[in-house]
């Protein structure tokens, strides 16, 4: 109370060390065991973990150790840490130097729901696997216009560069407008050197965007897509022979004339928060071909194309066509995975 200043005046003779090398050497061999964790989630471990790497001879440990081990704060932890943090070699992190080059400066978010201009397409890839991932199967490649609902298939082998590349200009070659964005999820079946180059090659002026990492509801139309025009399908089968997809192609075929010109779908128009409740507004229900014709982005040509096919169509004699097709791929399907078991 009678000093001259209240400031704290420095330590005139260093304090002693109260934990040595040996339990430096111990915490530090934890340390390495568990992968270099922050010292937040090191310390309360440390005594547990010492024990258990004793019992196979990896360190030594006596009674004042153990109780050395057991009394260490945190931030005595942290600063033994700090001293061998650059020396030591982590296992390897997929950190910014190890993501996925290609889709730096590509936009993420999700293209919005009220939508009016044709052409902005949601894109994603459906696994046909079965129960194992092991060697190449077919992918679908689904591709959803958000502002009309008109939708593109197509089954591929594999998802390598040139798989992915024949199945782009198979849809490119039959989207009835001119594409503005294309937003796939964040994979690298989507995001290489190769495909990047391609779309940019093919679809001038395209404009490309990304979903958010682990955000699935980003690409909430071809997700939901996925699901009633390829699984409730498919199922859970595997594909993995050409004549497979071949015929996956055929069923493809029928369904982009069903679904494209006669099914009915109906569009968001409005939402409102009431009472802490999402109150959604939904459109008249239209043909997909109907909104796109609505919107004047169809050439005359094209737009006549699609009509007289409209008009040659029976509906009712394209579903059954459609659900035997099925039938007999299930069948083939079912019967080469009895033959391999």
């Amino acid at each position: 109370m009678h000093a001259a200043s209240l400031e704290r005046k420095k330590r005139q003779k260093p304090r002693e060390r109260s934990y040595g090398a040996e339990v430096e050497e111990v915490i530090v061999l934890v340390w390495e065991s568990l992968d270099y964790i922050c010292a937040e989630r090191l310390t309360p471990v440390l005594l547990p973990m010492a024990q258990h790497l004793a019992r196979f001879d990896a360190v030594k440990l006596r009674e004042e150790i153990e109780e050395q081990l057991k009394t260490i704060s945190r931030a005595t932890v942290s600063r033994i840490l700090h001293r061998y943090r650059s020396r030591r070699r982590r296992l390897p992190q997929k950190g910014a130097e190890r993501a996925n080059q290609v889709t730096k400066g590509v936009p993420m978010g999700r293209i919005p729901w009220n939508t009016t201009e044709p052409g902005h397409c949601e894109v994603d890839l459906v696994y046909h696997s079965g129960a194992s991932v092991a060697g190449e199967f077919g992918h679908t490649i689904q591709m959803v216009d958000v502002a009309t609902g008109w939708s593109e298939r197509v089954a591929v082998m594999g998802r390598g560069q040139l798989a992915m590349e024949a199945g782009f200009k198979h849809i490119l070659g039959r989207v009835p407008f001119p594409l503005v964005e294309l937003h796939p999820d964040n994979g690298s079946e989507f995001f290489n050197a190769h495909l990047v180059r391609f779309w940019k090659e093919s679809v001038v002026g395209v404009h490309l965007s990304r979903s958010r990492p682990y955000q699935k509801n980003d690409n909430r139309f071809v997700e939901q897509k996925n699901d009633t025009l390829v699984r409730q399908y498919f199922g859970d089968l595997r594909f993995d022979r050409c004549e497979e997809i071949e015929a996956m192609n055929a069923l493809y075929e029928q369904m982009w004339v069903y679904y494209n010109l006669f099914q009915p779908v109906m569009h968001l128009i409005g939402k409102t928060v009431v009472d802490d409740k999402v109150r959604r507004k939904w459109d008249q229900a239209q043909t997909p071909f109907e909104r796109l014709k609505a919107t004047g982005k169809l050439s005359a040509e094209r737009q006549q194309q699609l009509q007289t096919l409209y008009e040659q169509t029976n509906p009712w004699q394209l579903r059954e066509e459609i659900y035997q097709q099925l039938a007999q791929l299930w069948q083939q399907s079912t019967a080469s995975a009895t033959q391999v078991a």
